[in-house]
């Protein structure tokens, strides 16, 4: 045909409407511009991982498991879905009314992690997709409790890189929540990994608000975000400031003496004492064992000052961290529950930022605080009655002549917590190989954990056992068994839901 304008517009006019008047694929239902749009009032996410953030925090909780599985299948990595747990949590749950509660669905993911990566290749993907239905549960119960979510940072107050510092300190000795999410995003935009953590250690352990979960979040946060990639720090960063500024319900903590801040101010004093080379020292067992006895009955000052004068007597910190271990091991022993785990945990927490800090002076009030918050979960044991007298040196091996077997002791883990600690240090004793021992109590946590405490409890213990000087750490993993899954309890049902959706 020849060409000519008209044949052009009449040919035209028929393209533009087969393109513009029938859809290209039928049946599908039309997306409008505002469900393409970001939502408005939400930090947005780097593009690479929003996609996957907003599958988990829109597809109900019965189909999420199902959803993802799908995807690990078709080539989702393990990496990926890490790094949109841990955002999803961070973007959508509150660390308020205090850091804890549902908020461990954030602070259980690098427990999960940990999890993971002591696992055999089969069972890696296991607690992850079991944190993933975590998150669906304290999702909904943020909902019902306001149904908070991160907003974007404001821009025009984020500091720039030579204040941010100043900027950041500023905020966090005044309890200016406002002023410390620009700090934080400022942060994460300017300075490295190891840098900020100092920074943020500086604080995460002053104050005894939200029995240590402060300090947990700090640690498990860092540690994931070296996994998932620095990229993805600040949405993270800006949640960690707002979480270790809580203090719901109280007047401003730097014009106000409060309890829980007493024993850091007391501590910022006492660090001054402490003499030059205190990092280096000697294994003291008879120290070790002083500082267990004034953790049962004395005050958190008694207590500093007790690790001042041994620091300053030679004892090296390592003497003093295996009596942190030991004594939180025998609060579990003594009242097993929410608190006394959390003095495991929180040990866990504030021993691997003292091992990962640069700042001598942060380390020092790191073992200081560490020191001081145990007597206070004493005494919050005590005030919920029931507090028993076991002392941790006490705990014996069993004296049969028969061989003790891993499946022993866990068919009494739960059931008779006494036996089954005493069957561990037999075990042990005999000169098994504890990694049986420890990747029996992993198993039992995918298959019978049902709470968050199983994975941060187990994880933390799993891990400290190897930082204990060897006389004490078999004794510390034979306390822990108080807290441990046993063979007998009930199967979570979650492992095959999985099982079924990985196919």
């Amino acid at each position: 045909m020849p060409f000519s304008r008209r044949n052009f517009l009449t040919a035209s006019t028929a393209g533009l409407s087969m393109l513009t008047d029938v859809g290209l694929i039928r049946g599908l239902a039309s997306v409008t511009d505002e469900q393409a749009k970001a939502p408005v009032g939400i930090v947005q996410l780097r593009p690479e991982i929003e996609p996957l953030v907003r599958l988990i925090e829109e597809t109900p909780r019965e189909r999420l498991m199902e959803e993802i599985a799908s995807r690990i299948k078709s080539g989702l990595s393990y990496r990926e879905v890490l790094a949109a747990l841990l955002l999803a949590g961070v973007r959508n749950v509150q660390p308020r009314p205090a850091v804890g509660f549902k908020f461990h669905a954030v602070l259980v993911v690098n427990s999960a992690h940990l999890a993971s990566l002591a696992s055999p290749d089969a069972d890696r993907w296991l607690p992850i997709l079991w944190a993933l239905d975590e998150f669906k549960s304290s999702q909904a119960r943020d909902v019902t409790e306001g149904n908070w979510t991160m907003s974007p940072v404001e821009e025009s107050r984020v500091p720039s890189a030579e204040t941010l510092r100043d900027v950041f300190h500023q905020s966090m000795r005044t309890w200016d929540v406002s002023m410390a999410d620009t700090a934080a995003a400022g942060v994460a935009r300017s300075l490295g990994a190891a840098e900020t953590l100092d920074l943020f250690a500086t604080y995460a352990a002053r104050d005894f608000r939200s029995i240590g979960h402060k300090a947990i979040y700090l640690a498990n946060a860092w540690r994931t975000l070296q996994t998932i990639g620095w990229e993805h720090a600040e949405p993270v960063l800006r949640s960690l400031a707002y979480a270790i500024l809580n203090h719901e319900g109280e007047p401003n903590p730097s014009k106000s003496d409060l309890g829980p801040d007493r024993s850091w101010r007391q501590n910022l004093q006492l660090v001054e004492q402490i003499r030059m080379g205190w990092e280096s020292g000697r294994i003291d067992e008879k120290a070790t064992s002083d500082l267990i006895s004034l953790l049962r009955t004395g005050t958190p000052t008694e207590v500093s000052q007790l690790v001042v004068e041994q620091l300053n007597a030679g004892v090296s910190p390592q003497s003093v961290f295996d009596a942190l271990h030991l004594a939180s091991g025998e609060l579990l022993m003594r009242q097993t529950g929410i608190v006394s785990l959390h003095a495991m945990t929180t040990t866990n927490a504030v021993r691997f930022l003292f091992d990962h800090v640069s700042s001598p002076r942060t380390r020092q009030l790191l073992l200081l605080q560490n020191a001081a918050f145990l007597p206070q979960f004493r005494e919050s044991m005590q005030r919920r009655g029931g507090v028993g007298g076991a002392m941790i040196q006490d705990l014996t091996a069993t004296g049969s002549s028969d061989a003790v077997s891993v499946d022993a002791i866990f068919s009494n883990v739960g059931r008779d917590a006494v036996l089954a600690g005493r069957q561990t240090l037999a075990f042990l004793d005999s000169g098994n190989d504890p990694g049986i021992l420890l990747n029996a109590a992993r198993r039992l946590v995918f298959l019978k954990g049902n709470d968050s405490h199983d994975y941060k409890f187990s994880s933390a213990v799993l891990e400290d056992y190897r930082k204990i000087s060897v006389p004490h750490r078999d004794r510390f993993l034979a306390a822990s068994t108080w807290y441990l899954k046993g063979s007998m309890a009930a199967d979570n049902g979650l492992v095959s839901r999985i099982r079924a959706a990985m196919g």
